[in-house]
């Protein structure tokens, strides 16, 4: 988790330095509903490139909005879910989702 000192002073800017990548948020939507795998992401985030899923799950995780349980099985079974902040963030994802469909009805 980061230090205070080195957040923005801005909430928004901390919030966004946090969440604020497209796959970052996406994630987090997937991750509303239920814990996911790592390949169950990958293919229901159309686009997404290993790396890229591979550091925003790290960064999540190193930031305290996810966390990642390993099921000592052969092969590994590795799951992602939202830790108790990350569930935090449930309102705004809905507010964000409510914006979009009325943004989408004025059109």
């Amino acid at each position: 988790m980061k230090k205070k000192e080195e957040l923005p002073e801005c909430p928004v800017s901390t919030t966004v330095s946090l969440i604020g990548s497209k796959w970052k948020l996406l994630i987090i939507r997937n991750l509303l509903n239920r814990p996911w795998r790592f390949n169950e992401l990958q293919k229901n985030l159309e686009g997404i490139s290993q790396k890229v899923l591979t550091d925003s799950l790290r960064s999540m995780e190193a930031d305290g909005i996810i966390t990642r349980t390993v099921y000592p099985e052969v092969p590994p079974h590795v799951e992602y879910a939202l830790s108790e902040l990350g569930e935090s963030l449930r309102p705004v994802i809905m507010t964000m989702a409510s914006w979009g469909d009325e943004y989408k009805s004025k059109l």
